[in-house]
């Protein structure tokens, strides 16, 4: 059954649910972002190229060191090896990106159960979804040191992004501003299940098709544990879908739908994910944590031109939630 649902957003992720063809004719560009004061002007160019054409670019040399990646693997690591009991003390409050869940998101796109569990982070919904430091020392703040270098990256993208805009050049980051009570940004640590390999693929993904709610993504992936895909724009009516290369060194990053609309749909946020593992390829648990940079609950969501109607980013992102998960 198709669903009607009052963002656009929506209404074009219910079109992707089918497999599609894979296609490796499409570079995912990676863009160095070292001496960033210094070649802003060069970064900012190769920045905008990337998003208003695929909406997907890698970034190396960004500032978060490796050592520190590796040790919010672990973290995530040491909060899903927790027994199931313990995770089910922490489940996701009716909707809000906080908290433990396992297989509840369902997207418009599929109508099926992404083959994954997460727990989300959302600074100011945390009341009573941390672990105790008895069942995971330090945790909470291995976890929030982190979350604020992802920040600071995504600041430093989304500044670009504003000098192009015709906004002032701190624009997003008052936007985000994680010192506020309505901030609502998340870092998302997830665990897609082990498979045992597929010849085709199926109903059943990873994650199903689907853009992100936000306004920048950062994601950090393990070296050689692969499947995400993006499918741009361009590509919709052949549904082509090209393969992000899993590199363990950089940030991939992709526009979200937040900032499609703030800029007057000039950047570019395309159906993306995970399918599952072929039989001969790696079959285990993939982990990977993301950093969703969404805009303070009380900022408003219209671009210079007003190609949208007015939006809080509040009632954004509560349809966004509404559209994508069990509880509705």
């Amino acid at each position: 059954m198709t669903h009607l649902y009052a963002l656009e957003e929506l209404q074009r992720e219910t079109t992707f649910g089918g497999a599609g063809e894979d296609t490796n004719d499409r570079e995912i560009r990676i863009i160095d972002m070292s001496d960033f004061d210094n070649r802003r002007t060069e970064i900012t160019e190769q920045l905008w190229l990337a998003a208003t054409e695929i909406g997907f670019f890698q970034l190396s040399n960004h500032g978060i060191d490796p050592q520190e990646i590796k040790a919010a693997f672990s973290e995530s690591e040491r909060f899903f090896n927790l027994s199931e009991s313990i995770k089910s003390q922490y489940p996701r409050p009716k909707g809000i990106n906080a908290g433990w869940e396992s297989r509840s998101q369902i997207r418009p796109s599929t109508g099926t159960k992404d083959q994954k569990e997460s727990y989300q982070i959302t600074q100011y919904h945390m009341d009573n979804l941390w672990p105790s430091e008895e069942e995971l020392p330090h945790f909470q703040a291995n976890a929030l040191r982190f979350e604020k270098q992802c920040w600071e990256v995504g600041m430093k993208v989304l500044s670009c992004f504003a000098d192009k805009l015709g906004f002032d050049r701190d624009f997003f980051t008052k936007a985000h501003d994680p010192r506020q009570s309505d901030y609502q940004s998340t870092l998302r640590l997830l665990h897609y299940y082990a498979t045992e390999g597929v010849t085709e693929q199926g109903n059943i993904w990873r994650a199903g098709a689907h853009t992100d709610f936000d306004c920048l993504t950062l994601l950090f992936q393990h070296e050689g544990h692969g499947g995400l895909q993006v499918c741009p724009g361009a590509e919709a009516e052949t549904q082509r879908w090209t393969s992000i290369p899993p590199y363990g060194d950089v940030i991939t990053c992709n526009i979200g739908d937040m900032l499609m609309r703030w800029s007057d749909d000039q950047l570019k946020s395309n159906l993306h994910r995970v399918r599952l593992p072929r039989v001969d390829e790696y079959c285990g648990s993939r982990h990977s944590i993301a950093f969703f940079c969404q805009a303070n609950k009380t900022q408003i969501i219209q671009g210079p031109a007003k190609r949208y109607q007015p939006i809080s980013a509040a009632d954004f992102l509560t349809q966004r939630i509404q559209a994508n998960f069990v509880d509705k």
